[in-house]
């Protein structure tokens, strides 16, 4: 006959880190006595190399996450047609659908065909109005136009001197 044992495992107990070590006094920095110390000019150069290897460096690193966005961009923008074109193939599809529905609701077959193309004629008559209207909304770019006369008429007078 078995028995159980009703003790429990014995706990693990995490090992405690040691405490940090104590510094005898904080570290200071004295400069060396011994060197020559840069002059102005000297300073400016540095500071106007390292200014212009950091701005070069922040280009670089925009360029490198803009072109990374902008292929990511292109990738998703390639789906969304991908999925426009199918959309469009499988539109084909749902009008056969309805037209074969009207047939089963008793109509004749070549009845059901007008009347499902008639009603792409109607969506399609509505669209052409609705983009009518937009074009007509359009307005031609009176300030472009204006600071184009203006800059016209300024390299003329500066030719002309």
């Amino acid at each position: 006959m078995a028995t159980i044992s009703t003790e429990h495992p014995p706990r693990l107990v995490p090992p405690t880190s040691p405490p940090p070590v104590q510094l005898s006094k904080p570290a200071e920095w004295t400069p060396d006595p011994g060197a020559a110390q840069p002059s102005l000019g000297e300073l400016v150069k540095d500071a106007s190399t390292h200014l212009s290897t950091l701005v070069r460096g922040e280009i670089e690193l925009a360029r490198t996450e803009l072109t990374a966005a902008a292929k990511k961009g292109a990738l998703g923008a390639a789906y969304f047609g991908a999925a426009a074109v199918v959309l469009v193939f499988s539109l084909v599809f749902l009008l056969i659908s309805l037209a074969e529905g009207l047939v089963q609701l008793g109509l004749y077959r070549w009845l059901s065909y007008l009347i499902v193309w008639l009603l792409l004629v109607v969506i399609a008559g509505v669209a052409a109005l609705l983009g009518v209207k937009a074009v007509k909304r359009v307005r031609k770019p009176e300030r472009t136009i204006e600071t184009l006369k203006d800059s016209k008429q300024l390299l003329q007078r500066g030719s002309t001197t």
